[in-house]
């Protein structure tokens, strides 16, 4: 065949390989039978080993995998993937409705689209001239991991767009974001497998999708029934649809799956009443869905209405209720968290909830479980709070036989045998040893974490290798690793050595804010940690500081004054203070002036939540402080503007409930600056 020819032919077995793919997998309407596919398959595999020069980056026989990769790359987004606000109910939905209606025209009611809220990972596909050219996962919003080989594998994700020759034709550039998943009866069936050959079995499909696609081994990905479902346009050079609705019939035509379950409603309470009839409904969906996500349909008033925080003002998420069931309490179990907080687990008789076993459940503290008056052996109710965490609500004590037995908090460590203790006015018990063996795991892991010292490389696995082999007794041991004692233990190997050693040594410079945020004192975060750094510039003289010196610290009160006495009060602490100093960790830095008050911030006080963007809370901190503002740990009457970042938990909802200015990275940038914040 001549070489002219023989790239016709590849070309040709490529675009019907990708149009029967795209009719069985997406269409669900095959056109030839499993056989006649194999055979065209095959002959393009044979040319393409016998003309390697003709392959192509969209070539089906790429969905095979077999690409092991070392770590995944980090991706940066074209624009920021969002998070959702909550509606649980109509309420809910109309004070959303009220809050947008607020920032447009009196006359404009805008139409509204409603999409499942598929329960996967999500991801983002990236395209060059309808080539797939790039995949990546969701991350912090901002950043995400390339998983583009892993992609590949996935059959309903088209390598090239349009599918369909003659169709709509793709611009230069597309960037489409959509949702991972596996169906649930694939999930039973690959559970049912794995479980007959002796292997792993999966809590939940959510779980499923983004462990399958996280894998370093493309092969392992393609061995898994993946799929995929498009549903936003993040970017593109090209011109688009006017509106959500007709997205995603572009998105359709262009060969993307796309959710046959959407719906559009001209008026709020037909879609409230909409959203209110799907509670039975999902359970009849072929994937899982915690959810439905209302959208504002028009684009234009999608810019117009930007977003507040890490959400958008033009969308929420409508949350069904929780499934509730009623098991046996079988016992309560102690787990010592990192701090020492004694945390009771209630180990339960296993129940289905929302289509996961749930064998376990924290009760949180020993006030949690005696205002509900639970009892060992009671039959209790238990949820998935937000479809996700276990919760036990209530005891059911019409079915109690005599038998039950009353929770008592134990009065010595289960671990250490260490005696237990518990402030005035708070709901903890713990234990004081920073020895205790239960906390050391998770102290380390913490310390090493991202807002810690940020060791790159040094996680939960290797915490415990470093713990279980004795060459980490407390974090000051971590500065005294070596390549002798690491590369023989499993899982490292030379590279990755010298890697983790590296990072360790890098983080011998990181400040003062940082290393004492990392030795887990008790209600000192990031933000605290920041506060007391700035105010007694080294380790030594917190140490020696009174209640009364350390209460004027914005942000410390008795209480974590009392944490804090009592951290330095331990021979043990003190003695890993001092190993750090002669490892050359940061435990002194020169003094600063303090704030005179002067700048474009003066006399305003901060509260950061969240993740930012660009700036660590710390970064965003100092230069609050620098332009005369102040920054707190908790939201008051007396703040005056919250900056939230991603996943922003209970602060941004306090304060929207006291009226506080929200502003986000952007807005903070303009109050620096000097200038009014956009929106």
């Amino acid at each position: 065949m001549a070489r002219s020819a023989v790239d016709r032919q590849m070309a040709r077995l490529r675009e019907a390989i990708h149009r029967h793919n795209h009719a069985y997998h997406v269409a669900d309407a095959p056109q030839i039978s499993d056989a006649e596919f194999d055979a065209l398959l095959r002959e393009l595999r044979e040319l393409e080993e016998a003309h390697p020069e003709f392959a192509s980056i969209d070539s089906p026989s790429r969905r095979v995998g077999g690409t092991v990769a070392e770590r995944f790359e980090k991706v940066r987004h074209p624009e920021p993937m969002l998070s959702l606000g909550n509606a649980f109910g109509g309420a809910d939905l109309r004070a959303w409705a009220e809050r947008y209606r607020k920032l447009l025209p009196a006359d404009v009611r805008p139409a509204l689209v409603v999409e499942p809220k598929i329960d996967g990972l999500t991801v983002v596909l990236h395209y060059h001239d309808g080539v797939f050219v790039r995949g990546a996962t969701r991350g912090d919003g901002l950043v995400g991991e390339d998983v583009t080989d892993n992609l590949r594998t996935v059959a309903s994700v088209p390598l090239r767009i349009p599918v369909q020759p003659g169709g709509v034709v793709a611009p230069p550039q597309l960037v489409v974001r959509g949702e991972v998943y596996i169906g649930r009866d694939d999930f039973a069936r690959f559970n049912d497998e794995q479980e007959a050959r002796g292997e792993r079995v999966y809590a939940n499909p959510r779980n499923f999708a983004a462990g399958s696609l996280r894998q370093l081994d493309s092969a392992i990905t393609a061995a898994r029934p993946l799929r995929l479902l498009a549903y936003q346009i993040v970017a593109t050079d090209g011109a688009v649809p006017a509106t959500q609705w007709e997205a995603l019939g572009w998105l359709r035509d262009l060969g993307f799956p796309v959710c046959a379950d959407n719906y559009r409603g001209t008026d709020l309470e037909d879609v409230a009443t909409y959203c209110e009839g799907w509670a039975g409904r999902r359970l009849g969906l072929p994937f899982d869905t915690d959810g439905l996500v209302v959208k504002i349909d028009s684009f234009e008033l999608q810019a117009r209405l930007g977003a507040v925080g890490n959400a958008p003002r033009w969308a929420i998420a409508w949350k069904f209720p929780a499934e509730e069931v009623v098991t046996r309490l079988c016992g309560i179990t102690i787990n010592v968290g990192r701090t020492g907080v004694l945390k009771p687990l209630a180990e339960l008789e296993p129940v289905e909830v929302g289509g996961v076993v749930v064998r376990s459940a924290t009760l949180h503290n020993q006030d949690y479980i005696h205002e509900r008056d639970l009892r060992i052996g009671d039959r209790v109710v238990v949820r998935r709070a937000g479809e996700v965490i276990p919760q036990v609500l209530r005891p059911v004590p019409e079915l109690r036989t005599g038998e039950e037995r009353a929770f008592v908090m134990p009065v010595q460590c289960p671990a250490c045998g260490e005696g237990v203790a518990r402030h005035e006015g708070e709901v903890d018990t713990y234990c004081p040893n920073g020895s205790c063996p239960a906390q050391l795991v998770r102290l380390v892991e913490y310390f090493v974490s991202r807002s810690a010292m940020d060791i790159d490389g040094f996680g939960i696995r290797q915490a415990e290798i470093f713990v279980e082999q004795g060459l980490v007794r407390d974090v000051a041991d971590i500065f005294s690793l070596d390549a002798a004692r690491i590369e023989p233990l499993e899982g490292f190997g030379p590279k990755r050595t010298a890697n983790l050693l590296a990072a360790i040594d890098a983080a011998r410079r990181q400040p003062l804010a940082r290393v004492l945020a990392a030795l887990g004192i008790r209600g000192v975060g990031t933000v605290v940690a920041s506060a007391l750094a700035v105010a007694f510039c080294s380790l030594e003289a917190l140490a020696g500081a009174d209640a009364e010196a350390l209460c004027v610290v914005p942000g410390v009160g008795p209480t974590l004054a009392a944490n804090v006495s009592e951290w330095f009060a331990s021979a043990h602490n003190r003695s890993v203070v001092a190993r750090l100093a002669t490892a050359g960790v940061t435990v002194q830095e020169a003094a600063r002036e303090q704030s005179s008050g002067v700048g474009p911030l003066a006399g305003k006080v901060f509260v950061l939540t969240g993740t930012l963007p660009t700036l660590s809370r710390e970064v965003a901190a100092e230069r609050i402080r620098a332009a005369g503002g102040r920054v707190t740990a908790s939201v008051s009457r007396k703040t005056d503007y919250l900056v939230a970042g991603e996943a922003a938990g209970s602060k941004l909802t306090k304060a929207e409930e006291l009226g506080v200015r929200l502003v986000d990275e952007a807005g903070l940038e303009a109050l620096l600056a000097a200038k009014p914040p956009a929106g």
